[in-house]
C-alpha cells in the first residue's frame, strides 16, 4: 500500500510537494473508501486519491515524478552504464534550483512491513539515498548514503540492521546507480521486498497503445478475458465479444508512403514476431455478429478497453495503480464507475491515484474530503500541491464541485479575453 509520495525540485515542482493517502479526520464513506489493515506503525489509509487542477498546473509532472522514481529503482543498474547521464530535470526557472539535486521519497508497505525510501539525484550522480524499515514497528536505518562534494567521495552511515556483504555492495554501486538496485543485482535478499514492491506492486501507466497492450495480454487468458468482457458489458460499450487475431509481422503491413530506409529497422526488430490485433464483435438488428477492429471503435471504447486490464489486475493483486487523466475520452458516469471499483468492489488493499479535469467526481458520495488534492502554479511558475482539507469543507454539506468551480479552492485556469478582430 502507498502511504505518501513526495518530490522536490523536479520539472515544475520547486518546493517539496507531498501526496498523502493517510486517512484524515471524519468517518464519511469509511466502509468503502478507507483501508482496514494491521501493518505496524502505519496510519489508516485511503483507497484512492484524486488530483484536480488546470492545464499546465503540474498534475502530469507529479505522475512523471512517480514514474521516474520507479524507473530508476528498476533500471539504474541494468540499463545505465558508467558515465551515463540520468534523465532528471530540476526546476529550471530558478538559478539555484537548476543546480541542485531533485529529491524523491516514497512511503509504502509490503509483506506487512512499512518502508520509507528516498534519494536525491542530479544528472551526473545519486547524491543521497536512504531507507528506513519498520519490521517491528520501530524504524531501522537500512541504507544511508551521502555524497561528499568537497572530498568527492561517498560517505556511508551506520547500516547495522542490513546484513550481508555491505562492503561489496557499496564498492560496486556506481555514482549513477542506486545502492538498492545494485544490492538486488548482487542477490541481496533482505532488500527484495522493497525492490519487488516497485517492480510488481507499484504501477504508473504509460499512454496509448502501451496500456492497450496490457489488456491484450490479459485477454490471452480465458479467465481474465471473461472478467474484461464482464467489465466492458457493465460499462455499456455494446461489445458482445473479443477475439485476438495473431499474424506474423510482414513489412508489407507498414504504410506504402513510409520510406524504405525507415522500414528496414522495423523488419529487423520484429521479424518472426506475432502481432496481436483485437477484434470486437457486435450484434446487429437481426442478431447477426459483426466484427470490427478495435481501432474502428470510438475513442471512449478504446480507452475503456485499455484501462480494463490494468484496473482489474490491480484489484485482483492488491496493487497500486497511478493513472494520468483518468477521464480522457470517458463519460463522467463511466469515470465514476471506474473509481467505484476501488471503493465498493475492493475488499483488499488495492489503491488508485489519478489526475483529472472532470469535476463531477468532486462528489461527497464518491470521494471523501481527504481524497481530494489540487495542483496550481504560483507566481514563480512553480507547482503547488495541496489537499482539499486545507479549506476545512463541511462534511456532506459543502458542494465540493460548485465550490471548486466558483474559485473557493483555487487551482482553476485564469482565462483572459481574446480580441478576435
Amino acid at each position: 500500500m502507498l502511504i505518501e509520495f513526495s518530490v522536490e525540485n523536479f520539472l515544475s515542482f520547486r518546493e517539496p510537494a507531498r501526496l498523502s493517502l493517510v486517512k484524515g479526520h471524519g468517518n464519511e464513506l469509511d466502509s468503502t473508501n478507507t483501508i482496514d489493515h494491521s501493518v505496524p506503525s502505519t496510519p489508516s489509509l485511503l483507497r484512492s486519491a484524486a488530483i484536480f487542477g488546470p492545464n499546465a498546473a503540474g498534475k502530469s509532472n507529479l505522475i512523471k515524478a512517480m514514474r521516474f522514481t520507479r524507473s530508476l529503482v528498476l533500471k539504474s543498474t541494468t540499463e545505465l552504464q558508467s558515465g551515463d547521464l540520468l534523465a532528471v530535470t530540476p526546476f529550471l526557472l530558478d538559478e539555484d534550483s537548476a543546480s541542485n539535486p531533485s529529491v524523491f521519497e516514497i512511503d509504502f508497505t509490503n509483506d506487512n512491513v512499512r518502508y520509507q525510501y528516498g534519494f536525491a539525484v542530479t544528472r551526473e550522480r545519486i547524491t543521497e539515498e536512504w531507507l528506513f524499515a519498520f519490521p517491528k514497528g520501530r524504524p531501522q536505518r537500512w541504507i544511508d548514503r551521502k555524497y561528499d562534494a568537497i572530498n568527492k567521495e561517498y560517505v556511508w552511515g551506520k547500516m547495522d540492521k542490513l546484513v550481508g556483504k555491505k562492503q561489496l555492495w557499496q564498492d560496486t554501486t556506481r555514482q549513477n546507480a542506486l545502492f538498492l538496485s545494485t544490492a538486488i543485482q548482487l542477490n541481496n535478499q533482505q532488500l527484495q521486498p522493497v525492490f519487488s514492491w516497485f517492480s510488481e506492486t507499484f504501477h504508473v501507466l504509460g499512454v496509448g497503445r502501451l496500456i492497450s497492450d496490457y489488456s491484450k495480454e490479459m485477454c490471452e487468458k480465458e479467465e481474465m478475458k471473461a472478467k474484461i468482457m464482464k467489465f466492458l458489458r457493465t460499462a455499456d460499450v455494446g461489445i458482445d465479444d473479443i477475439d485476438l487475431e495473431k499474424k506474423e509481422f510482414d513489412i508489407g503491413l507498414l504504410p506504402n508512403a513510409m520510406p524504405q530506409q525507415l522500414k528496414i529497422p522495423f523488419e529487423e526488430d520484429f521479424k518472426g514476431e506475432k502481432l496481436v490485433n483485437v477484434k470486437t464483435t457486435h450484434v446487429d438488428n437481426k442478431n447477426n455478429k459483426v466484427v470490427f477492429d478495435l481501432d474502428d471503435e470510438s475513442d471512449g471504447t478504446q480507452r475503456i478497453f485499455a484501462l480494463s486490464g490494468p484496473l482489474l489486475d490491480t484489484l485482483k493483486r492488491n496493487h497500486v495503480l497511478v493513472v494520468d487523466e483518468l477521464h480522457e475520452h470517458l463519460h463522467p458516469l463511466i469515470m465514476k464507475f471506474l473509481i467505484s471499483l476501488f471503493h465498493s468492489n475492493n475488499t483488499g488493499y488495492a489503491q488508485l491515484i489519478f489526475t483529472t479535469h472532470d469535476t463531477s467526481a468532486l462528489d461527497s458520495n464518491t470521494l471523501r474530503r481527504d481524497q481530494v488534492w489540487f495542483c496550481e502554479k504560483s507566481s514563480s511558475q512553480a507547482t503547488e500541491l495541496f489537499p482539499l482539507t486545507d479549506f476545512r469543507p463541511r462534511k456532506k454539506v459543502e458542494n465540493m464541485e460548485k465550490r471548486y468551480l466558483s474559485g473557493r479552492y483555487g487551482a482553476l485556469p485564469y482565462v483572459g479575453s481574446i480580441d478576435a478582430t
